[in-house]
């Protein structure tokens, strides 16, 4: 339980729920999927003649998925986090309730790791992704800037 709490956003009621609802072992799930599959914050997806189209989530554990969706919430309104720049990044080009459903997997995720292995949550900060990918920062804020009506020219540092 303590384990689970040093995630941000998990409280330790919703603690207790994951581990009264999965046993608190996860040997039972032999990859993070699964676990997101039984809970039912799996993406759904109909297949026919070719074409994939998304739909609801599956049917799913409703104890843990409650608990899951009242954190994504929490998460989602409190800066500061990775997962909360997750959020704000995926509601951009998905939507919120998508965006809830991919973080409620995101922490599933998240507690199959820690549990398996037995490792504390590590942070890596809300600007991991800017650190990790500086080009897709950049062209983003140029793409933004010309949607605004700007035209915009790079130049490094001291070359001015």
């Amino acid at each position: 339980r303590d384990l689970i709490c040093t995630i941000p956003g998990i409280s330790t009621t919703t603690a207790d729920v994951i581990i009264a609802e999965t046993g608190g072992q996860m040997a039972q799930f032999p990859t993070p999927g699964h676990l997101a599959s039984w809970a039912g914050v799996c993406p759904g997806q109909h297949q026919s003649a070719g074409r994939v189209k998304n739909v609801k989530t599956r049917p799913g554990n409703r104890h843990l998925k409650g608990a899951l969706g009242a954190t994504a919430l929490s998460i989602a309104s409190h800066k500061g986090t990775f997962l909360n720049a997750k959020y704000r990044r995926l509601v951009r080009s998905r939507g919120k309730p998508k965006a809830i459903v991919a973080l409620e997997h995101t922490l599933l995720t998240v507690v199959w790791i820690m549990l398996t292995d037995n490792v504390v949550y590590d942070e890596p900060g809300p600007d991991y992704h800017q650190q990790r990918h500086p080009e897709r920062t950049k062209n983003r804020a140029i793409y933004d800037l010309h949607k605004l009506g700007y035209d915009v020219t790079i130049t490094p540092h001291g070359a001015a």
